[in-house]
């Protein structure tokens, strides 16, 4: 009964895994026949800068918004677990951002941070802050994406925190209570601890979604300008779509799943590691 499943499995994820795999020590490009050239187009990979930037570029916009989400997440799941009133619309709202198509996103933080009439500028305007080119500048634009993504997705940690802060012993904090540990050194040390694996199943979660971060740059920047907002996705694509270069996309796609998979390795060796 298994076997449908096991061939599923293998049509869907198994053989495009493969089949790049094979692509990628190719000499392929669109209108040629394919050439074998072994590791070639990885080693082309380390030595292109412009591959070493988007390489950069998801890193520093990885570290930024994950950061931010995990911070913001847990500051929105403890709110939410303290409303008492309407607390089933107010959690509805809350979740609102993720449950947005990113097309959506990208579309509205065109418009919210236009240099000209984006009502952002127009608000730090109101106390004497210049326009800045939120997407339009290489010094912002990275910031820009990762607080629109954290717009988006921080609510999600949020929901992940709030689990994690309902499934916690009352019993742990009742005794912090009875020997004067409360406000932010219950925070600090008792709450923030407890919840080590609960952040980290966030992280990994958003980990898988950040390194691979497309969508949102795709709409609203095109890895402008310049390569300035290049992710190593972002970088594959224009290899693969827009040059044809099916042979180094694919090496450098297979090089990105390799660093997502380390990156998620880790954390859940983090996550065993603190686990109660």
């Amino acid at each position: 009964m298994v076997w449908p499943a096991v061939a599923f499995v293998v049509l869907m994820m198994v053989f495009p895994l493969v089949y790049a795999a094979w692509i990628s020590l190719q000499d392929a490009s669109l209108g040629t026949e394919p050439r074998f050239v072994g590791i070639e187009n990885y080693l082309n990979l380390a030595s292109d800068p412009e591959f070493l930037n988007a390489f950069r570029v998801t890193w520093v916009l990885y570290g930024a918004a994950l950061a931010l989400q995990l911070a913001l997440g847990t500051w929105l799941g403890i709110v939410l677990n303290g409303v008492r009133v309407a607390r089933h619309l107010v959690r509805t709202i809350a979740i609102t951002p993720f449950m947005m198509p990113p097309v959506v996103v990208g579309m509205m933080a065109i418009v919210l941070l236009d240099p000209s009439v984006g009502i952002v500028n127009w608000l730090l305007g109101t106390v004497g802050v210049p326009p800045l080119l939120w997407l339009a500048s290489p010094r912002w634009v990275l910031l820009s994406v990762a607080l629109v993504d954290t717009w988006q997705w921080a609510p999600f940690v949020g929901l992940i925190v709030l689990g994690g802060l309902q499934s916690l012993p009352a019993s742990v904090f009742e005794a912090a209570e009875v020997d004067g540990v409360i406000g932010w050194r219950r925070f600090v040390y008792v709450t923030l601890p407890l919840l080590g694996p609960t952040l980290l199943t966030a992280a990994v979660l958003r980990s898988v979604d950040l390194l691979r971060f497309f969508d949102l740059v795709f709409i609203a920047t095109r890895g402008g300008p310049g390569n300035a907002s290049t992710t190593m996705n972002m970088y594959a694509y224009q290899q693969g779509f827009e040059f044809s270069r099916f042979g180094h996309a694919s090496a450098a796609m297979l090089t990105l799943s390799a660093v997502v998979l380390c990156t998620v390795m880790v954390f859940a060796r983090l996550r065993r590691a603190v686990s109660y």
